[in-house]
């Protein structure tokens, strides 16, 4: 037992008795593996001293639905398959190797609480409603503070701030006179004041799979095979229904009063927006990304300044979750291809590289939006029809859907977007028209891949 801890028995060491385990509280005392050197297998339910600390998902007092707890701290009581931080896992583990951190630190989280409160809501209790994340995964010091005091370590998958965000866009917006600085959503700088949350996913996995349409047991066969058997415990451990996926997670940025977003009579406005680098960051004009978001954004402060609410949720899906190595080979087929770049070919260009247009599979987005305690949108910007029939499925109204004004598309992009109404994008009043043969006359811009870039042109005659 070299390397553990235990309170009821610090001599000896080893997990706590099963059949005596807690004081009064209830609590049982923390099993706490204190070496980097010391393995203790846990990879069957039925191995002696794995006994993972109850969890109730759905139930919605705190002290009954439990903790999540995924640190390695506490190998036999884990209640969760995977580690905190998503990708980001594995730097901790080179860190580790590295002699930079100490695998026994335990982060003192006292100043860390939200600084703006979110819920509870109904939707909390709802495992329908939420599924891919923890509703409780801000509040672990408040709802779980006894498992902490006792040893337990418990990391927050939810951390809730405010920020300023200053955007070029929204500079121009003021100088146009689009946008007007009130002083309080939106200084005469540009910058505009925000509340923000950062969320890691939390998998449930019966509603994981439920969702899918699917068996939990195909969910975890489907998710061990295609990771070449990262996580055995998927296979070994049906008792644990929680996992903590090694994928991007969210951000939900908020301009206006949070309080006012269950209040069905107060306008709300909502993106939910998946990352592209190419275009959000560095403003590469092959995709609209970029200026549908800021777009967004404008929505979003004009909407706070009526009184309302604008809700941005940025999910960390690249490349249609298909990576961004994957998406810059799609761009180099679609420029390769005979014909060049066409708007007839944009979608099959991605399935001959990936096998599959899309894995966003949109059915995990709308739960944030039940997180925040969303019934109702009345502005969706989104002319995607995927995730507009994701989100009314889950019981949230969308009144009005806002597509991107023509006038921000651009040249390159005339491919993505005739392509996507075609397909069945929600047109709105700016894009009614687009038939086959708009489809196919529409052209990308032709590049030499020797190194000269010839002239664009967006349509043939």
């Amino acid at each position: 037992m070299n390397g553990k801890t235990n309170p009821t028995s610090p001599a000896k060491g080893g997990p706590p008795n099963k059949k005596q385990r807690s004081d009064d509280d209830d609590i049982p005392f923390p099993e706490i593996v204190t070496q980097l050197d010391y393995v203790n297998l846990t990879s069957h339910s039925d191995s002696f001293g794995v006994d993972p600390i109850p969890i109730s998902w759905g139930h919605p007092d705190s002290s009954v639905r439990g903790p999540v707890i995924c640190t390695v701290r506490h190998s036999s009581q884990r209640n969760a398959i995977g580690a905190h931080s998503g990708s980001y896992c594995i730097y901790t583990g080179l860190a580790v190797a590295a002699g930079k951190l100490n695998p026994d630190y335990v982060p003192n989280l006292k100043l860390t609480s939200p600084v703006f409160k979110i819920g509870p809501h109904p939707s909390w209790a709802n495992p329908k409603k939420i599924g891919s994340i923890d509703p409780f995964g801000h509040l672990v010091t408040e709802k779980f503070g006894a498992y902490i005091d006792k040893g337990f370590d418990i990391r927050p998958t939810i951390a809730v701030t405010k920020a300023h965000i200053d955007l070029p866009e929204c500079r121009e917006a003021i100088v146009s006179g689009r946008l007007k600085p009130d002083g309080k959503i939106l200084h005469t700088s540009g910058q505009s004041i925000v509340a923000k949350a950062a969320i890691e996913p939390v998998w449930y996995m019966p509603e994981i799979a439920r969702r899918f349409g699917c068996t939990e047991s195909m969910l975890r066969q489907s998710i061990f095979h295609m990771t070449n058997g990262m996580y055995p415990e998927l296979i070994t451990r049906p008792d644990i229904k929680i996992f903590l996926p090694p994928i991007g997670g969210l951000t939900i940025y908020i301009w206006g009063d949070p309080d006012t977003i269950p209040d069905e009579d107060i306008e709300l406005t909502c993106r939910v927006h998946d990352e592209c680098n190419g275009s959000d960051v560095f403003g590469s004009d092959i995709c609209t990304c970029r200026p549908y978001l800021t777009h967004a954004i404008e929505e979003c402060i004009k909407t706070a300044q009526r009184g309302g609410c604008g809700i941005v949720i940025y999910f960390r899906k690249e490349g249609r979750s298909l990576g961004e190595v994957t998406k810059y080979l799609v761009y180099n087929t679609r420029k390769r291809q005979e014909g060049g770049d066409s708007a007839e070919n944009y979608f099959n260009c991605t399935e001959q590289v990936a096998g599959v247009q899309d894995t966003r599979f949109q059915a995990l987005m709308p739960d944030p939006l039940h997180f925040l305690g969303v019934t109702k949108i009345h502005n969706f910007i989104s002319m995607s029809d995927m995730k507009y029939n994701a989100i009314v499925s889950t019981g949230i109204k969308i009144v009005n859907r806002i597509e991107i004004p023509k006038d921000l598309v651009p040249e390159d992009a005339q491919v993505e977007i005739t392509a996507k109404v075609f397909h069945g994008y929600n047109a709105g009043k700016a894009y009614q028209g687009i038939d086959e043969e708009e489809l196919k006359k529409t052209k990308g811009r032709e590049y030499n891949y020797e190194g000269k870039v010839t002239t664009s042109k967006k349509k043939e005659p």
